[in-house]
């Protein structure tokens, strides 16, 4: 006899989970643990006995309020949110004005300026470090003579070695490297503007910049809030170029220390500085908790008031 499905109940779908238990069960054992291991280390602490003991929310409390390290995680945070907002108010902009020309069907050439503004999305943070710092050198760079050779010798500054301007030219150079990332987004975005509602603009008058502003800006302001928040998680998960051009101690004087340097150096320890993983852990606690309010900001206000502008 064969078994039949009882009427008005659907059949159990067995293979949909059978496709999703390998990437559940990889995205659990390198993203979930890891987590929730680093979550339960951070209510943890070593006694001078070298046992391990709880102890709540007083990592926390040491973080947050004792100077010791509180001065270090509040300059870190600050420098990170800098960093931050010059990626959003120089990056993001500049990635949607590129997109704007770039999508023009009179541009000639347009795929070769893709191209060739995305290739650096794809280098290395090491050889992208180090060769901004050897361009920068106030030794052996070329950024002095390129300047001189145009009349501005006067703006050169060492830059990366003063306190006032290491960060921000840093994150400039971030810039640089992932400017591509937003505008080949937004291009994306463009290419799916139905072409009626275009034409029904030009037909209306309404053609070239004051088309893009009028038109096409609104329409693409979901895709700009997700490369937001992209923007958002990245910067306050960065680590790397500061690493690889200011080396772990985030010179000059921690001008450049940023949340995922300060980690490093908690974590694994630095020199004369001993490792505390559960400091540590408590540090990326922290860090979790600012990307999840951030990220939790952004879903519940921001992308509730963009929709209306989807179609």
């Amino acid at each position: 006899m064969t078994e039949t499905a009882l009427p008005g109940k659907k059949p159990f779908r067995w293979h949909i989970g059978v496709f999703l238990a390998p990437a559940v069960i990889i995205y659990s054992a390198i993203m979930i643990l890891p987590l929730f291991a680093t979550l339960n280390m951070a209510l943890f602490n070593l006694t001078p006995e070298g046992v391990t003991t709880f102890v709540g929310l007083a990592n926390f409390q040491t973080l947050f309020g004792d100077p010791r390290w509180a001065d270090a995680f509040w300059n870190a945070l600050a420098n990170n949110t800098w960093f931050f907002l010059i990626h959003m108010l120089v990056q993001n902009p500049i990635g949607v004005l590129l997109a704007a020309l770039l999508s023009s069907p009179k541009l000639r050439m347009a795929a070769f300026y893709r191209t060739a503004i995305f290739i650096p999305t794809i280098l290395s943070f090491v050889i992208v470090g180090f060769v901004w710092k050897l361009i920068l050198s106030p030794i052996w760079g070329i950024a002095p003579g390129l300047l001189d050779a145009v009349g501005l010798r006067w703006l050169y500054a060492p830059w990366l070695g003063q306190e006032a301007s290491a960060l921000t030219t840093l994150a400039l150079v971030s810039v640089w490297q992932f400017v591509g990332i937003p505008m080949m987004l937004i291009y994306a975005a463009l290419l799916t503007i139905p072409d009626e509602i275009l034409e029904a603009a030009e037909m209306d008058g309404i053609t070239g910049a004051k088309q893009f502003w009028k038109i096409k800006l609104p329409l693409i302001l979901p895709s700009i809030g997700i490369i937001s928040i992209l923007t958002f998680v990245g910067n306050f998960n960065a680590f790397d170029l500061i690493y690889v051009s200011q080396g772990a101690l985030a010179g000059p004087n921690f001008a450049t220390d940023i949340l995922g340097t300060f980690l490093y150096r908690t974590f694994f320890g630095f020199q004369l500085q001993l490792g505390d993983p559960h400091m540590g852990a408590t540090i990326a606690t922290a860090m979790f908790g600012i990307i999840l309010v951030g990220v939790c900001i952004y879903l519940f206000t921001i992308q509730t008031r963009l929709r209306r502008y989807q179609f």
